[in-house]
């Protein structure tokens, strides 16, 4: 009976895959503070060695006629290893590095077992399994890298959205009053962010009177009046009244210049004696 030798290469790979693994770990060098550091903490290493396995797994199975077990150990290993290492903050050149010398070793052990069986690998065998074990190497790369990157997107997306939510934070000041404290710098993103969240904070918290404190905010320019102009009239619109405070003469000059019409507006030179005037 003629042998599979897709079937034969693909039984040697699994049956060698701890001293594959053993290997490549050697290959490792101390590096701070990685995963893959020569001297990294044991629980690390047992990590990488679970991990390697489904690695070896996963190359081996391209082997195979039916596809069916390969892509499904790849989508594991991609989604696995994605996210441990954006768990562990690992810096993805790190991972493809150390894909890349498993990838050394597993051709090395290829180049033997092609070189132990002699005469009956043929040439096509060699270039179809050169071909098939470089072909799962870059796919595991590709569907690592995107996976990789959308996990650290999302994470990226939260953080941002979290320093958006306070740097416009709606601070209840009773049953129906609130405070929103601007403090540091307002460029334009900031300033558009705050525009589309605070009246829907507003609404969401039932307020009816919003105290804008500028008190906290060192340069108020033309696009910051304008903007805080429009929170007043979308305000306005929502039936909330609008009272600022901490106006300074440089904000105050900024919105007669623009033509701001702050007149229905009550202003205060700081929110205690905005509080003091107008109540909570």
């Amino acid at each position: 009976m003629t042998k599979n030798w897709n079937e034969e290469l693909y039984k040697a790979l699994m049956e060698n895959k701890t001293a594959l693994a053993d290997q490549w770990l050697q290959m490792r060098e101390k590096r701070a503070d990685s995963i893959y550091s020569a001297d990294a903490d044991q629980k690390y290493e047992m990590l990488l060695r679970e991990q390697n396995a489904l690695t070896t797994k996963t190359i081996a199975s391209s082997l195979l006629d039916d596809k069916k077990e390969y892509h499904e150990n790849h989508e594991q290993w991609a989604a696995m290893v994605a996210q441990s290492r954006a768990d562990l903050g690992t810096p993805i050149y790190e991972v493809l590095e150390a894909v890349h010398r498993f990838r050394i070793v597993i051709m090395d052990f290829f180049g033997s077992y092609v070189t132990e069986q002699g005469d009956v690998i043929t040439k096509q065998h060699i270039l179809n399994w050169n071909q098939s074990i470089h072909s799962a190497f870059d796919l595991l790369i590709q569907e690592f890298s995107k996976k990789y990157y959308l996990i650290t997107r999302d994470r990226m997306k939260a953080q941002h959205d979290l320093i958006t939510e306070l740097g416009a934070p709606i601070i209840p000041l009773g049953d129906t009053s609130a405070v929103l404290p601007l403090i540091g710098d307002i460029d334009t993103e900031r300033a558009k962010k705050i525009l589309e969240t605070v009246p829907a904070k507003c609404i969401e918290k039932e307020v009816d009177r919003l105290y804008i404190d500028l008190s906290g905010v060192p340069v108020v320019d033309t696009m910051v009046a304008q903007q805080i102009y429009s929170i007043i009239q979308v305000s306005s619109l929502l039936g909330i009244e609008t009272v600022l405070s901490g106006i300074k003469p440089e904000v105050a000059m900024t919105s007669v210049q623009l033509g701001i019409d702050l007149k229905g507006v009550r202003t205060f030179n700081s929110l205690q004696q905005a509080l003091q005037k107008v109540g909570r």
